[in-house]
């Protein structure tokens, strides 16, 4: 498959499974949000590929990013790995949008798509400056000490990953999509949404509506959105397809 020349992220590669799976991480986080879920996809065979999105981690920061070349430049950074097919792709909240951006769009055609607690639109239309302060107040938040105050449910290491992740994070890169149109991406028949129940972002309404179009939709009862951080083992064994 060809793709235009754009921006490459940062991949951690680990593992060298014969089959392949890629990784994307939600607002605020990195590809180390994923350091207890990548080991049980190596041990499961997997070679994974955990992605920085644009503006995170150690990827490049672009303030006229937009869905579409952000979905570009993933599918074109994991390329060279595992093409436009990896074996599974799993996303969550943002990084899950991206994932139905890139699969709506055709540059990426994994075998199995997971949706973590993920929205499937973007309202657009916002203004930058006022976007880019809220995420700056955000950032500024996710200290250590913050997150574990307000996170109970993290460890330690969730919270040095998460406060790292939050130094690295570009508000106004992550701004910039959501000052364009709104755009709205449907989850392919054949995926799985995982969660959490409530949710935020998947209430009953639109998971019904998914179950009907052929997509598999699980619950991890008494999750927060970041679902495997605060019920790492519900969350496992609700991706039996996945994790055996």
């Amino acid at each position: 498959m060809w793709f235009d020349a754009g921006m490459r992220l940062n991949v951690e590669v680990h593992g060298q499974g014969p089959r392949s799976a890629v990784l994307l991480h939600g607002m605020t986080g990195s590809h180390e949000s994923w350091w207890r879920v990548a080991p049980l996809l190596v041990s499961a065979g997997y070679r994974v590929l955990a992605v920085d999105l644009p503006g995170h981690g150690r990827s490049p920061s672009d303030d006229t990013m937009t869905l579409d070349r952000a979905a570009r430049a993933i599918a074109e950074s994991v390329s060279d790995a595992c093409g436009s097919t990896p074996d599974l792709a799993m996303g969550h909240s943002y990084g899950g949008l991206l994932l139905a951006a890139a699969v709506n769009t055709g540059v990426l055609t994994p075998g199995l798509s997971v949706y973590v607690d993920a929205p499937f639109t973007m309202r657009g239309g916002w203004d930058r400056a006022e976007l880019v302060a809220r995420y700056e107040e955000d950032k500024r938040s996710r200290t250590h000490e913050s997150l574990r105050a307000s996170r109970p449910y993290y460890s330690d290491r969730d919270c040095v990953v998460e406060a790292r992740a939050a130094e690295r994070f570009d508000p106004a890169t992550a701004a910039a999509p959501a000052t364009g149109p709104a755009s709205s991406f449907m989850p392919e028949p054949g995926s799985i949404i995982v969660r959490a129940d409530p949710s935020s972002y998947v209430d009953d309404a639109t998971a019904e509506l998914h179950r009907r179009r052929g997509v598999t939709v699980r619950d991890v009862p008494g999750a927060a959105h970041a679902v495997w951080y605060s019920h790492f083992d519900e969350f496992v064994a609700a991706l039996p397809d996945v994790f055996r």
